[in-house]
């Protein structure tokens, strides 16, 4: 089971994040939060290098798979996490295809590989 879809990109950090919440807007998803997970860290005393989590979300398609199995929101929203290492930035994306195979009982049909195709567009767009 492959869990993510990563992409790598020398593009400067902070013009990623933004790229992928402008990305995702332009395919119907809105940003909810972006974690600034370096920052949140420093506040406690732990230095990481840049690590952020971008949450998105389609109401549409949020609507149709909670609708389908109420309990599939505990793997909602759909994540987007940017972080350096090694020098370069990474994009990853977990899958929403797990929630086919982790909830099967949910029967969502094709709407995971739906979301997940629009998705790695996104990842694809911003590390391109």
């Amino acid at each position: 089971m492959q869990l993510d879809y990563t992409k790598t990109t020398t593009k400067p950090f902070d013009e990623v994040v933004q790229a992928v919440e402008e990305a995702a807007m332009k395919r119907s998803f809105r940003t909810l939060h972006i974690h600034n997970v370096q920052a949140t860290l420093a506040d406690k005393g732990f230095e990481i290098p840049h690590y952020s989590i971008i949450e998105v979300c389609n109401a549409g398609f949020a609507y149709k798979a909670i609708s389908a199995y109420s309990p599939i929101g505990m793997m909602l929203p759909c994540r987007i996490v940017v972080f350096e290492e090694a020098g370069v930035n990474k994009v990853m994306l977990m899958k929403p295809t797990l929630m086919s195979e982790i909830m099967p009982e949910a029967e969502l049909g094709s709407l995971p590989l739906d979301v997940e195709e629009i998705l790695k567009q996104v990842v694809d767009e911003v590390t391109a």
